[in-house]
């Protein structure tokens, strides 16, 4: 385990290089041949290049609609992101990455997949009907200057709903998930209503339960006693999902700036 205690930021840097520097070494000496000798490319994905070790940790959000997903990204940048978009309706259709840079701007997905300085070259395999639902928010943050934010399309609520979005949503969503550091799922409080993507969405993330984390959000929105209860079920329902023997832990929270209407529920 490294520890950066009691170091200034330029030696961390340093130390950050050399490991990763140290890591590619391996990759390309020891792993990588042993890929290429069983075929591990032709039923996976590509090789790793530079560009896989020197990104950022990425943070996915996944959720259904007007779960709270955006006003969450809001909230941990203390500010709007370019081209964001808030409201009680579905805003949020598209793959949207939320980057550090100097300027502002609104990268669309044509132009990702060919930046020599983003790890996004092999999201191009699932075309342009992605492509045009694919773009990246870049902005002057120090929040962002450790991490990458990935806000995923909102799945509709209800039952046996099956949507035609016109590229393989459960194939991008496996690549990000594969790539991605954390996982934050997050959950309506208000009406925990789990449709049948969110559920096979969420059984697809097998394997990688120690990225997941649970957020029950809006839950300002109902008394103490419901929001016990939904917290119950909640723990229960995603413990049979992912069918672990533990409980799955649920953070619970209300990332907006309105006033709270339930104090109790604050502590």
């Amino acid at each position: 385990m490294f520890t950066f205690k009691g170091k200034t930021d330029k030696k961390r840097k340093e130390l950050n290089k050399t490991v990763t520097e140290q890591l590619k070494i391996v990759y390309r000496t020891k792993l990588l041949p042993l890929e290429a000798k069983y075929k591990f490319h032709h039923f996976h994905g590509p090789p790793l290049d530079d560009l896989d070790f020197d990104a950022k940790p990425m943070i996915m959000l996944v959720g259904q609609y007007s779960t709270g997903k955006t006003s969450f990204i809001r909230y941990l940048l203390q500010r709007d992101y370019p081209g964001i978009r808030i409201g009680p309706e579905p805003t949020t259709d598209s793959f949207i990455t939320i980057m550090n840079s100097k300027n502002e701007q609104v990268l669309p997905g044509n132009a990702l997949v060919i930046d020599p300085e983003k790890p996004f070259k092999t999201l191009s395999r699932f075309g342009n009907n992605f492509l045009h639902r694919f773009n990246c928010a870049e902005m002057p943050s120090s929040v962002l200057e450790g991490l990458t934010i990935i806000d995923t399309p909102g799945i509709l609520s209800g039952s046996n709903f099956d949507m035609d979005r016109g590229y393989d949503f459960n194939g991008v969503l496996k690549w990000f998930t594969d790539r991605a550091d954390r996982i934050i799922l997050l959950f309506d409080a208000n009406k925990l209503d789990i449709s049948d993507e969110f559920r096979g969405l969420i059984e697809h993330m097998r394997g990688h339960q120690e990225k997941v984390r649970i957020v029950l959000n809006k839950a300002d929105m109902i008394d103490n006693q419901q929001l016990m209860r939904v917290y119950g079920a909640l723990m229960w329902f995603i413990g049979k999902i992912l069918h672990v023997p533990e409980v799955e832990r649920v953070y619970i929270g209300t990332f907006w700036d309105r006033p709270l209407r339930f104090s109790l529920n604050k502590r």
